[in-house]
């Protein structure tokens, strides 16, 4: 079971980075301060380098820190950014569905994440601005079918009216404990025995008012506005 706690007093089991990528005005600090403190601003300004916040979640009774980093989309900066990749257990690759161009560059952004990242991580590709329904330029279609070459998860977002940004959030994290709890078994001499066998079950996502998103890192996940 994962939930959200908003004042957790308990020690940290997991601390869990995640970055934002993806070409600049896209939203990603919209959609980080949609999820991190439920808040949205017009007056957003772009972000200079690397900005992260934290979140605390638990899932199967574990303490989880979510770490989540903001980076720069803005080619000047990819230099700087590149170096946050490491030690990146989840990435978000977010694009405008009304600008065809900043879709077009996830390839450009999942290379260059797979260049520095761990093999590992968990990925998703989010369409952010579903709110802009008569703008869009990216046929969900479309999106779907990259997602699906690359073993991607994939949901459509609106950080604007909070539309699937807790389930965006919440999977990609629910995937790497899927991961991370995993290795742990593979680690593990007797897997048949201890309390660490139980966190190969299924982890049930609770967002209150949508829709659970589910599935794992071949089993892509779609949700569009």
């Amino acid at each position: 079971m994962l939930n959200y706690q908003g004042n957790f007093n308990s020690k940290i089991d997991y601390v869990f980075k995640v970055v934002l990528i993806g070409d600049s005005a896209v939203g990603k600090s919209q959609l980080l301060a949609r999820f991190a403190r439920d808040d949205f601003s017009l007056d957003s300004k772009a972000t200079i380098g690397v900005e992260f916040q934290t979140k605390t979640i638990t899932m199967d009774r574990k303490t989880v820190k979510a770490q989540i980093w903001d980076t720069a989309g803005q080619e000047r900066y990819r230099a700087v950014t590149s170096a946050y990749y490491r030690g990146a257990v989840g990435a978000m690759l977010v694009y405008d569905i009304s600008k065809r161009q900043t879709f077009d560059h996830m390839a450009k952004w999942l290379e260059e994440l797979r260049g520095h990242a761990d093999k590992n991580i968990a990925i998703m590709l989010v369409g952010n601005k579903s709110d802009l329904r008569t703008l869009r330029a990216v046929p969900t279609e479309d999106a779907k079918e990259f997602a699906e070459r690359e073993s991607l998860l994939f949901i459509e977002t609106s950080a604007l009216e909070s539309t699937n940004v807790e389930s965006a959030f919440f999977t990609v994290l629910t995937e790497i404990y899927r991961i991370v709890s995993k290795k742990t078994l593979t680690a593990n001499d007797e897997p048949e025995s201890g309390g660490n066998a139980s966190l190969l079950k299924g982890i049930e996502i609770v967002v209150p008012g949508q829709e659970p998103v589910s599935g794992g890192r071949r089993s892509n996940c779609c949700v569009s506005s």
